[in-house]
């Protein structure tokens, strides 16, 4: 799908933690610039959308992946001033097909956004999970 004015890539080439400010709004505790980078570079896939004429990071989306049957997608990130044009659903689409034939992608989202993740084709499901803010650093 094109999106006027977003470009989509799977190369972190040149992105600087700064160029993630902005994102993780909501979280409580938000993680440091440096932090914000290395979640994208730990992570298997990332997809970036930037913006074409800024080249500011408009979203992402990054998963982990035993490139066998599971992968898990741990971030998918829109700045709020370019939500409402598709560019997550986009980022959600992109992401799904880098990661490949996999037995299951899954994902863990707030409950406002469970019907996006529906529309994409994903399915409710029971979850744990266990946070530990400390980790975040002083972000």
């Amino acid at each position: 799908m094109t999106i006027p004015g977003i470009g989509f890539s799977q190369t972190l080439a040149g992105i600087t933690g700064e160029e993630l400010e902005g994102f993780f709004a909501g979280w409580k505790r938000r993680p440091s610039p440096s932090l914000r980078l290395s979640v994208l570079q730990a992570s298997h896939r990332v997809v970036i959308a930037r913006d074409s004429e800024t080249q500011a990071i408009a979203g992402f989306a990054t998963a982990v992946t035993d490139d066998v049957i599971a992968a898990y997608i741990t971030l998918l990130e829109v700045l709020p001033g370019y939500r409402q044009r598709g560019i997550g659903s986009e980022l959600l689409r992109r992401i799904v097909d880098a990661l490949g034939p996999l037995y299951m992608i899954d994902a863990l989202c707030d409950e406002q956004v469970v019907s996006f993740y529906q529309r994409a084709g994903f399915n409710a499901a029971v979850g744990m999970t266990r946070r530990n803010p400390a980790a975040l650093g002083d972000g």
